[in-house]
């Protein structure tokens, strides 16, 4: 008799299992507000700090720029950046970078700010090589041995 409600439980449940995947092109895209799973950490756009883009069928000088600020939810807690177009930062063990932004800007209406698409890509194990030693301004490596710094 509750064989079959059990059975039937199970699938629903299995149902909602879902493992957390980047979309095919490696990006994934979240609008303000929206937490979004970026092939290892979890990123949430809080806030559009600036977006100076040159609008489409416009010759510009500078192409401009988007900056905003997310939190980025790490295993060791949520850490709060600015990220800029095409600019990789370090976390973790790797680097994100806000590479996509739409839509695209143009002459002809704004963009309201629920519009807004931002697409992020998480590289790991890319970040910097840790430092071995810091190395100070009047340090200089010795002209008789390069590889060695004087004490």
């Amino acid at each position: 008799m509750h064989r079959p409600i059990i059975l039937v439980a199970c699938a629903a449940l299995a149902a909602c299992a879902t493992t957390e995947k980047a979309p095919q092109d490696g990006i994934s895209r979240a609008r303000l507000g929206e937490k979004v799973f970026v092939d290892g950490p979890y990123v949430t756009p809080v806030a559009l700090l600036e977006d100076s883009r040159c609008p489409e069928k416009v010759q510009c000088v500078w192409a401009g720029r988007v900056r905003i600020k997310a939190k980025i939810h790490l295993g060791s807690g949520v850490q709060e950046h600015e990220l800029t177009l095409g600019t990789p930062i370090h976390v973790a063990d790797g680097n994100i970078e806000l590479v996509e932004v739409t839509p695209p800007r143009n002459n002809e209406a704004a963009i309201t700010l629920r519009d807004y698409r931002f697409g992020f890509r998480f590289m790991g194990g890319d970040g910097p090589p840790p430092l071995s030693r810091v190395i100070r301004p009047q340090q200089r490596p010795s002209l008789s041995n390069p590889g060695r710094f004087p004490q």
